[in-house]
């Protein structure tokens, strides 16, 4: 099988040749590997491009992440100041929102396909789509709604006015929903992405809880995974953090395939996902045990969470969050290797 028939089969809860293992995002692990830094590629489609086909000759993940660490930069588009760093993603300054939701009716949400770096991962997106696409399943990374809208208002201001400005959290979350389709539509709509990755950290277990990610980022993610597969696209959704209370909720989010964290039981997340049927990836520490351990300790614990997550299908081993830019590679390698020498009973 190709890594995206292998990928997809588990996503329709199937049991492929061998398990699926992939990381999810990597644009820090992308760019250090491949000798960038994150502003070098804007307005350089070409380079882009490259720097995400000659990462995937190392590893064949896959999934391709093309703009993988560029998420902050969509808040930029609408006019956030962005600050690069010499090492990891650029970060948003400050929220876009001064004083009140109502600021958002004011912006242009067509100035994000006008934007040098959405125009840049849109067409390094359609380059690897033309090399890599037969084979791979290239994708776009963006926040999920939920995390867009903390970005676009500040977190701790969207958290307390979860208790005491409900409308203002839905008008910034609804927009923010709105902006991540604006990203995916033109890529889906031309069937060069036939995925999309979503991020949601700031809807994690810790910071929300599950009557607020029921009100707040249940159903904006249900929308967006919705007008997702209305236009043939599947979605991968990952939140961070402690999830358990609400594993339901994620299944229910319509989601093809959902990662979690590693503060998740891998076993009792497998319990819940098949009795929904839906397919679980996860999830392997991704600092104590792909950045920090050895390759043999990688085998122990990939192998562990094979065990745990693989057997019936719809499984793909996966970290539980997006990896450092200085994990090995022969870490990223026994990683694999597990997953293809797994077999089902």
């Amino acid at each position: 099988m190709k890594p995206k028939e292998r990928l997809f089969c588990a996503f329709d809860l199937g049991e492929p040749d061998h398990v699926p293992a992939c990381i999810f995002g990597g644009g820090m692990w992308v760019l250090k590997n491949t000798g960038y830094a994150f502003q070098d590629l804007i307005g350089k489609p070409r380079e882009m491009a490259d720097a995400y086909l000659k990462a995937n000759d190392l590893v064949h993940w896959p999934i391709i992440y093309v703009g993988s660490g560029y998420n902050n930069l969509h808040v930029g588009a609408l006019g956030g100041k962005i600050k690069y760093r010499r090492v990891g993603a650029p970060d948003l300054e400050e929220p876009l929102v001064k004083q009140s939701a109502s600021e958002l009716d004011a912006l242009d949400i067509g100035a994000l396909a006008r934007d040098t770096v959405i125009q840049t991962i849109w067409e390094a997106t359609e380059r690897v789509a033309a090399v890599a696409g037969q084979d791979y399943a290239v994708t776009v990374t963006t926040w999920g709604p939920f995390t867009l809208g903390a970005q676009l208002y500040g977190v701790e201001r969207l958290m307390k006015a979860a208790y005491k400005a409900p409308q203002e959290v839905e008008k910034v979350i609804d927009f923010a929903t709105e902006m991540i389709l604006q990203v995916y539509e033109p890529l889906a709509k031309r069937g060069i992405i036939q995925l999309a990755s979503i991020a949601d950290p700031t809807a994690s277990g810790d910071l929300v809880s599950r009557k607020h990610f029921d009100r707040y980022a249940f159903k904006p993610l249900q929308r967006l995974t919705s007008a997702l597969h209305a236009q043939g696209v599947r979605t991968l959704l990952h939140i961070c953090g402690n999830t358990t209370d609400k594993l339901d909720l994620l299944a229910d989010t319509g989601a093809d395939c959902v990662s979690i964290d590693q503060k998740v039981a891998l076993s009792k997340a497998k319990e819940v996902f098949t009795g929904k049927k839906r397919c679980l990836a996860g999830n392997l520490n991704p600092v104590h045990v792909l950045n920090q351990g050895t390759p043999d300790l990688v085998r122990e614990e990939a192998s562990k969470a094979l065990e745990a997550g693989a057997p019936g299908g719809g499984f793909v081993l996966m970290p539980g969050c997006d990896i450092p830019p200085t994990v090995p590679i022969e870490n990223v390698q026994a990683f694999m290797q597990v997953a293809a020498e797994w077999r089902y009973n």
